[in-house]
């Protein structure tokens, strides 16, 4: 459906901040509930973070909670996701996701439109 191209991810060291981006293509951006998600090596991806369709509720992961900050930009059909005080176990490859529902609770199932990630690596 909607497609999703992340960009923004890098090297930095712990403490440091980064920003990434998640461009959607066509103008049905609003529509969507978006997310973060993260997988560092391993089966599992990650919950990051989640924003209703016009970026009035936010959701976070525990892990991330107080350090980054989801927003979005829906003239610019652009999704963001500030990073901040980063540490080595954020290290992980960053996708940006798309889905129809807004909940108490997101997981993976309910996106279903993903980009095709970008790596974070946080050294030290």
């Amino acid at each position: 459906q909607v497609q999703l191209v992340e960009s923004g991810g890098g090297l930095v060291q712990a403490g440091g901040s980064l920003r990434l981006s998640c461009a959607a293509s066509g103008r049905t951006f609003s529509m969507y509930v978006m997310g973060w998600f993260r997988q560092a090596p391993g089966p599992e991806r990650e919950f990051v973070a989640a924003i209703n369709w016009i970026g009035t509720s936010t959701y976070y992961a525990d892990s991330v909670n107080g350090r980054f900050t989801i927003s979005r930009d829906n003239a610019k059909n652009t999704l963001y996701l500030q990073m901040n005080s980063l540490k080595p176990e954020d290290e992980a490859v960053y996708y940006c996701a798309a889905g129809p529902r807004w909940g108490r609770t997101l997981k993976q199932t309910d996106f279903t439109s993903w980009g095709q990630g970008t790596q974070v690596t946080v050294s030290s």
